[in-house]
């Protein structure tokens, strides 16, 4: 379990050169209040940039700096797992980045990509992603794991459930197969090569007993035809690397592509639902006279003039909308083609090896005519003949423990692709996990039925049966379902023992979301966490929460610099 103890800081964002100390461990349950602007939410960013050098609010890091002192930036946390105690570090104008264990530093002779990788993956065991779904949710930054997409969904999945280390071995093992493969048509190709020789000793053998002279002649023919030959396989190897460095062209627009991509269908989302809310507004108008709300009439002059101009904007949605379906079929024809070219540019390389090797077997058989030409005794051949045969043992049975070691490793790839153990693993606990989000759903007064399937797509049904999605709800209900799936995450991240922390940082939860109700269920359920889990809930509904927690921080701006007061 990591336990985080302290995290203080000085010159970052809008504290000053003194430093600001927090304990996380102190108290099980602590509000942080304060108006806005006074610091509140630093605490987060404070946390992240210690740990991973990045911002949890998406700051460059260069604006991380206090503009007043403009210098000295340190971040510095301290934490314990099991018995070892450590102590992160970070700061900016000068660059600092040290890692203490048991108060001693450890070796930085790597650089700094290195040295992060060491405490991501080695000391804190959580990438930055699953850290942000496990330890801290933030309402104006906080990406809902429902929001994911389903790769995203699955790399945060397979991190708390400690599967990276498959997805590794999987990346490992296609490395060796891709290895191996071109290990075993290499001695393909040195086993043919070596029986051709044989095959022309053989050959030469016979005819120097018969007619040394006519065998020289017939050597000298063959040595142009090879030669010719050669000639030939370079025109077509001159031919090959034309067309790998046009059909490699393709591929650099590819992250370009991918990039719009997703950028568009996210445009998309957006206009469909902007669509559809356009459409439930007209409906309205036409339904209603007067308003539910206040009972008043809707004066006919604005129904119609407002109904115009929704019509107008449905439109312009579905214009847009066609345009964007347009553009993100072009895309993916643009991508299915450069997927296409990947497979002829593969199918290119190969043929250019097989060229490559061929003609090397010319070379080696020139070779081996000039030399039976300068050395036509025959106990020389008999010796040579030897000499390759002894060759091409060696090269079968390579060639057979290459074949072997290709079924072997085929079967682990088999294992270790996303349909094999992992899936397996997934499977077994994918009942769990929906089970544990219902449970919290239903503490929560959220009476539906939630289910993830194995490709992490969420079914989520009323009490009558109807299919919702997540979308379809409303913020305070999305809300719920974020709240429930993190808690399960910390609840399956500690029974995995993956990701188990004490400490778990909300921003703003109540502020927005939450009605009082929601809010009573959601202190029922943090209450009931057990002691060694330190909660901290930013907020602003100071009246209202005074009384239910155990601490109380409160910031304050103090002459344009943060303080705790």
């Amino acid at each position: 379990m990591i336990c985080f103890e302290t995290i203080r800081y000085k010159n970052f964002l809008s504290t000053g050169n003194v430093y600001t100390t927090i304990s996380l461990n102190k108290n099980p349950t602590t509000l942080i209040v304060g108006e806005n602007g006074a610091g509140k939410s630093t605490i987060l960013d404070a946390l992240t940039f210690a740990l991973y050098n990045k911002s949890f609010r998406k700051i460059k890091k260069s604006q991380l700096i206090n503009t007043i002192t403009n210098k000295n930036t340190v971040v510095e946390i301290e934490f314990s797992i099991y018995s070892n105690k450590y102590k992160i570090v970070r700061g900016i104008k000068p660059n600092i980045f040290e890692i203490y264990k048991n108060n001693k530093l450890l070796n930085q002779s790597a650089d700094s990509k290195d040295y992060q990788e060491i405490l991501e993956k080695q000391i804190l065991k959580i990438n930055y992603k699953s850290f942000c779904q496990v330890v801290i949710l933030g309402s104006a930054t906080f990406l809902p794991f429902m929001q994911l997409p389903a790769a995203q969904r699955r790399e945060i999945i397979e991190n708390l459930l400690d599967l990276e280390i498959f997805t590794s071995m999987n990346s490992i093992l296609k490395d060796k197969l891709s290895n191996n493969k071109e290990l075993i048509y290499k001695e393909e190709s040195q086993i043919k090569i070596l029986e051709d020789r044989i095959s022309m000793i053989e050959r030469y053998s016979e005819k120097l007993k018969k007619d040394k002279e006519k065998e020289n002649n017939e050597r000298k023919e063959k040595v142009k035809k090879y030669k010719s030959s050669i000639k030939k396989e370079q025109k077509l190897l001159e031919k090959l690397e034309i067309e790998i460095v046009s059909f490699s062209s393709f591929q650099q627009n590819e992250n370009k592509l991918l990039q719009k991509y997703n950028k568009l269908n996210s445009l998309k989302s957006k206009i469909e639902v902007n669509l559809e809310n356009t459409q439930k507004e007209i409906k309205f108008l036409s339904e209603y006279d007067d308003c539910p709300t206040c009972k008043q009439s809707i004066d006919i002059d604005f129904k119609n003039k407002t109904t115009n101009e929704k019509n107008k904007s449905i439109e312009e949605f579905e214009n847009g909308l066609k345009q964007l379906i347009d553009n993100i079929s072009v895309i993916e024809k643009n991508l299915k083609e450069i997927k296409k070219n990947k497979s002829k540019l593969d199918d290119l390389k190969i043929e250019r090896n097989k060229v490559l090797i061929q003609i090397k077997s010319f070379e080696d058989n020139i070779k081996l005519l000039e030399n039976e030409a300068k050395n036509s005794v025959e106990e020389n051949s008999l010796y040579d003949i030897d000499k390759t045969k002894e060759e091409l043992k060696k090269s079968i049975d390579e060639y057979n423990r290459l074949s072997n070691d290709k079924n072997i490793l085929s079967s682990l790839s088999i294992i270790l692709k996303d349909g094999g153990i992992k899936s397996k693993i997934i499977k077994k606990y994918i009942p769990l996990i929906n089970k544990q989000i219902n449970l919290f759903l239903t503490n929560l007064n959220f009476y539906v039925k939630f289910e993830l399937d194995e490709e992490f797509n969420e079914i989520i049904k009323s009490r009558h049966r109807d299919e919702f999605s997540y979308s379809s709800f409303s913020e305070g209900e999305r809300m719920k379902i974020n709240l429930a799936i993190l808690f399960t995450w910390r609840i399956i991240s500690k029974l995995r023992n993956s990701v188990n922390t004490n400490l778990l940082i909300m921003d703003e939860v109540f502020d927005s979301s939450l009605d009082s109700d929601s809010t009573e269920d959601f202190m029922k359920i943090i209450n009931n966490f057990d002691t060694k889990t330190n909660i901290f809930i930013i907020s602003h509904k100071t009246e209202q929460l005074n009384d239910k927690f155990d601490n109380i921080i409160k910031f304050k701006k103090v002459k344009n610099f943060s303080k705790v007061v």
